[in-house]
């Protein structure tokens, strides 16, 4: 009995700790830099962008599915902040992507998980994971002029493969 009751408690702990994972950081308009960096750690990247207003990438590695931007004034609080590789963000970007320029990818999506030479029009692909229960992730086609081309889901290779049916 004591433990079934010991397993039930690692295993409810378990499933907590895991749902946690998944919960957004508590971000908060008006944050200053460095209490964003409390909360994420220090950025993986920082963009200027058009307005004069500095972007904070808080990318969680190749592997991870969330990129965390965060637009700081230049009064160095945060402005706005959001986790841009979902979904609906993702699709709607595509719906605009054509003819970006890589700075404008990086500024939009942050540094990919992977980027392959030999894409379309002698380009480069680059790929990000992002939250999905299927086996894809999201792909940038950008042309050897460093423009977008096209963008799109495609298969994640670091899926397993399933076994090759065998006749052995």
């Amino acid at each position: 009995m004591k433990l079934h009751l010991t397993l039930a408690t690692v295993t409810t702990a378990a499933l907590l700790a895991g749902c946690a994972v998944f919960q957004p950081p508590p971000l908060a308009v008006g944050q200053t830099e460095a209490q964003v960096q409390a909360l994420l750690g220090g950025p993986t990247a920082r963009y200027a962008m058009p307005d004069g207003s500095t972007r904070l990438e808080f990318a969680t590695g190749p592997y991870g599915r969330q990129t965390w931007m965060v637009d700081l004034g230049p009064d160095g609080r945060s402005r706005a902040f959001r986790q841009v590789l979902e979904r609906r963000h993702l699709w709607a970007f595509a719906e605009r992507a054509q003819g970006l320029t890589v700075d404008q990818l990086l500024r939009e999506l942050g540094s990919p998980a992977e980027r392959r030479h030999g894409g379309l029009a002698g380009g480069e692909t680059w790929s990000w994971r992002y939250p999905t229960n299927d086996c894809l992730w999201w792909q940038v086609s950008v042309g050897a002029d460093g423009r977008v081309i096209g963008a799109g889901e495609g298969i994640d290779p670091a899926c397993d493969a399933r076994e090759p049916f065998s006749r052995d």
